[in-house]
């Protein structure tokens, strides 16, 4: 591996050294730091050829530290939320931190994407990542070994998720890159386009946690079945956008229903930039995908280059199963059983189009 791909970003104030991994794959490029497994940049070719980092980031690792949107981060143990930060697994009831209002969110207090993972391999353009989780670590039960790869090759960031455990536990990763297709300093995302690979959502109550109910889109704003721009709707009066300041709501894939074969990748998302042309896709094996169009992303540090990230300056593409999944027996299993394996896997693919006629 050449010494160019891998450098220190900083320290964290117990002396802990944070890397930062470099992945190369033809005109493609992406940056990820220990810190959080966070995906830092990620640089495409726009619609003439010209580099663009459609993710957002930052300069220092001071910033990722005081920051609390969980940019660029991998996420766990428990991706989105458990409702009232608790849930029974065979027969006991487990107590999480309370860190969203009444509910536990993205794996606690010191969730997966404060820890500092470390480097398993690395070649030019992937590199595995690795965490231990203790028993009782924020609240969960069981040993959990966790690895995620990331692999840049052929226009696409794929990031395959594997974790094992020694005692049951519940088990939800995912990654929080905002993307803004415009560039990650483009401003406002509200005029790029959205699709949405799904009939079906989870609305929630005041709070952001699922009433377990699994609806129809149809002739509601949930509805983002037909590219179009994020700012079209996103204000409606309809109850599920208020209550979240947006878009920010969990969608049922379409095409999976519990029996295909765990490598088996749906397409879950579609965005485009009018400004760059850039396309994205996003594929996964799971579930779900958690649609946030950033609405509450003001406040963070500048961004690289001294970019502001204000509201609805990046969205994000959550893959995941379903949030407060625990807490609901009709939704997909999150259980992990000691000694079975965990695997996932997402991929983000792009090219460009030449308008919006085509997507």
């Amino acid at each position: 591996m050449a010494e160019q791909n891998r450098s220190i970003f900083g320290q964290t104030a117990d002396g802990t050294v944070v890397e930062l991994l470099t992945l190369r794959d033809g005109a493609c490029a992406c940056e990820i730091i220990t810190y959080g497994g966070a995906v830092r940049s990620l640089t495409v070719p726009d619609r003439n050829g010209d580099p663009v980092d459609v993710a957002l980031g930052f300069d220092t690792l001071e910033d990722y530290m005081a920051q609390d949107k969980y940019i660029g981060a991998l996420v766990g143990r428990y991706a989105n939320r458990i409702g009232g930060a608790k849930f029974t697994l065979n027969g006991k009831e487990y107590a999480l931190a309370a860190n969203n209002g009444d509910n536990s969110l993205h794996g606690g207090l010191v969730g997966f994407n404060a820890q500092v993972w470390t480097v398993e391999t690395q070649s030019e353009n992937a590199v595995t990542l690795s965490l231990f989780s203790p028993d009782g670590q924020e609240g969960y039960p069981g040993n959990l070994t966790v690895r995620v790869t990331y692999t840049l090759a052929d226009g696409a960031l794929s990031i395959e998720y594997w974790a094992k455990s020694d005692a049951d536990t519940v088990c939800n990763l995912t990654n929080h890159t905002y993307f803004n297709l415009s560039g990650h300093g483009g401003g406002s995302g509200e005029g790029q386009y959205i699709r949405v690979c799904a009939s079906r959502y989870t609305p929630t109550v005041p709070g952001s946690i699922p009433t377990g109910e699994i609806a129809p889109v149809d002739g509601t704003p949930m509805d983002l079945r037909t590219p179009q721009p994020i700012g079209v709707h996103i204000g409606d009066p309809f109850d599920q956008l208020t209550m979240a300041g947006g878009w920010d709501h969990n969608w049922a894939v379409d095409g999976w229903d519990g029996t295909e074969r765990q490598d088996a990748l749906r397409p879950a998302a579609r965005a485009w930039s009018p400004d760059t042309g850039i396309l994205m896709d996003a594929f996964t094996t799971l579930p779900g995908v958690q649609f946030y169009a950033g609405n509450f992303l003001s406040g963070c540090p500048a961004g690289k280059g001294g970019a502001v990230y204000g509201d609805r300056c990046g969205c994000a593409l959550e893959t995941q199963y379903f949030p407060d999944s625990p807490n609901h027996p009709n939704f997909p299993s999150t259980v992990l059983k000691a000694g079975e394996e965990y695997h996932s896997k997402t991929v983000y693919r792009f090219g460009s189009a030449p308008s919006a006629a085509v997507l």
